[in-house]
């Protein structure tokens, strides 16, 4: 299944409250409140082919800033892979086979979540140098009888209906198994070849997929109103209950945001503060 922290523009944090309920009912009372972190190792369950987030390689920034986070903790990281999907909590978190999982949105149940760790939007992507380079919102007139890539069910559909484009539109299935589909790169492709004129992705995949083409240009997209959110606040998920854990990763997070912030700018992760501000990052 398509990573559920992949793509955010994909879900609304009542959708995955919703799958989260459904899954948290199935864990035993008892593991629903007790410390049940390992203190010898950082167990981290994550997806094992979700690139740029995670793979079994450990070549995601989900990877690098778990190992950041296991040099300061002082012990060994392990990590339980398995894929995004329903009852991915259940699973991992649920039946103690890891201590936290990266990457999850603010206010998602049935996670306990600590503070965020970055905060991104999604990005519109089109070619460099063509009529729609610079174009900033999706209500831009230039965009009236483009064709638009949209992952389907996303909050970005719905800015497309909003403003008349949804006719056009080109969509991307949003579940998919990553190990053998990427909507993200199909997508991207399609940009580059003219078979669409722009395509939006959120933020944290869009950017990483097009800056390995540098004839594509990756515009975060921070004007778009009256509509549901485009910027979302992700954190670190942990079982409920667990409040010393809870205070331990944020005091990480306090003290190696900066190192955070690098890792994700490699990854071409546009990155927001509060105000909706882009966050410079010197690398």
């Amino acid at each position: 299944m398509m990573n559920l922290r992949a793509f955010m523009g994909g879900w609304s944090v009542a959708a995955i409250a919703a799958l989260g309920v459904a899954t948290w009912a199935a864990v035993p009372a008892a593991a629903q409140t007790s410390d049940l972190v390992n203190r010898a190792t950082l167990r981290v369950c994550a997806d094992p082919a979700d690139m740029p987030l995670s793979n079994e390689a450990g070549e995601g920034f989900e990877n690098k800033i778990a190992e950041l986070l296991s040099k300061d903790l002082g012990v060994p990281l392990v990590y339980t892979w398995f894929p995004q999907a329903t009852g991915f909590y259940r699973m991992t978190l649920g039946l103690k086979r890891c201590d936290v999982v990266l990457g999850v949105p603010s206010g998602a149940d049935p996670y306990l979540n600590t503070n965020a760790y970055f905060r991104s939007t999604s990005l519109l992507i089109v070619k460099k140098g063509g009529p729609l380079d610079g174009v900033d919102t999706l209500g831009d007139p230039k965009l009236k009888n483009a064709k638009v890539g949209v992952i389907a069910g996303s909050p970005t559909a719905s800015y497309l209906v909003q403003y008349g484009l949804m006719g056009k539109a080109k969509p991307y299935p949003l579940t998919v198994d990553r190990r053998y589909d990427s909507p993200a790169e199909a997508m991207i492709k399609d940009v580059e070849s003219g078979a669409i004129d722009a395509g939006v992705l959120w933020g944290p995949i869009g950017g990483y997929f097009a800056a390995k083409l540098p004839d594509l240009s990756a515009t975060p997209l921070l004007k778009e109103r009256g509509g549901p959110p485009m910027a979302y606040r992700l954190t670190f998920g942990i079982r409920p209950g667990e409040e010393n854990w809870k205070h331990r990763l944020n005091d990480f997070i306090r003290k190696n945001q900066s190192e955070i912030n690098k890792i994700l700018a490699s990854f071409h992760v546009p990155l927001l503060d509060e105000q909706d501000n882009l966050i410079e990052v010197s690398q």
